[in-house]
């Protein structure tokens, strides 16, 4: 026989608490690269910053396979690791709801991705919204996310020169390494969606 929910009123407050009553209107930019690549997405507002990650790669459309980090000024929000102590104070993502920096006036952070690449993003709380649709589901972007393991914002300026010009020695090689083909101007908004309906709420 199935459970019935503890009627305990603390267990109450809890349910309630990791319950999503409202959306926030997230857009998420990726700085130092020309033109701009973007996105628009619409997250629960309970979200954690750990599960704001996810959504993040599956947005973007990264692959997730190095470490990342918030910072919201001084503060920095990640996974804290006890083989990779870091000097700073960090504070562990999973207890974050994005909720409580957007009621404490905090609606802009800087998220980052690999930490050798560097990919630096804007995330930023544009509007607060009554759900009419999925609980994750992107609006809008432009332009396709660089390769992983690039080598940054200048090695993807050097990788856009081997793919764009047939005539350069990295051509080919760059096209290989690649997979067969890249459309820097690609963004596949139903594709989109389609990984983030796999992230549960």
């Amino acid at each position: 026989m199935a459970r019935l929910p503890s009627s305990d009123p603390r267990a109450v407050a809890r349910r309630v608490a990791k319950s999503p009553t409202l959306q926030y209107q997230v857009r998420v930019e990726l700085k130092r690269i020309t033109p701009l690549i973007w996105r628009r997405v619409l997250v629960p507002d309970n979200v954690t910053l750990a599960k704001l990650h996810g959504i993040l790669q599956w947005t973007m459309g990264w692959q997730g396979g190095h470490l990342h980090e918030y910072a919201a000024g001084p503060v920095r929000y990640g996974t804290p690791d006890e083989d990779w102590p870091s000097p700073e104070p960090m504070i562990d993502e999973r207890r974050v709801r994005l909720s409580a920096l957007v009621e404490n006036g905090n609606r802009r952070l800087t998220y980052i991705y690999d930490m050798g690449d560097y990919w630096e993003h804007t995330v930023k709380v544009e509007d607060i919204v009554v759900p009419k649709g999925p609980w994750i589901q992107c609006l809008g972007g432009e332009n396709a996310c660089p390769p992983e393991d690039v080598g940054g914002t200048s090695g993807y300026e050097e990788f856009l020169e081997a793919v764009t010009d047939p005539t350069h020695e990295d051509h080919l090689s760059m096209l290989q390494w690649v997979g067969g083909a890249f459309d820097p101007k690609m963004f596949d908004l139903a594709e989109t969606n389609e990984r983030l309906a796999t992230i549960k709420v």
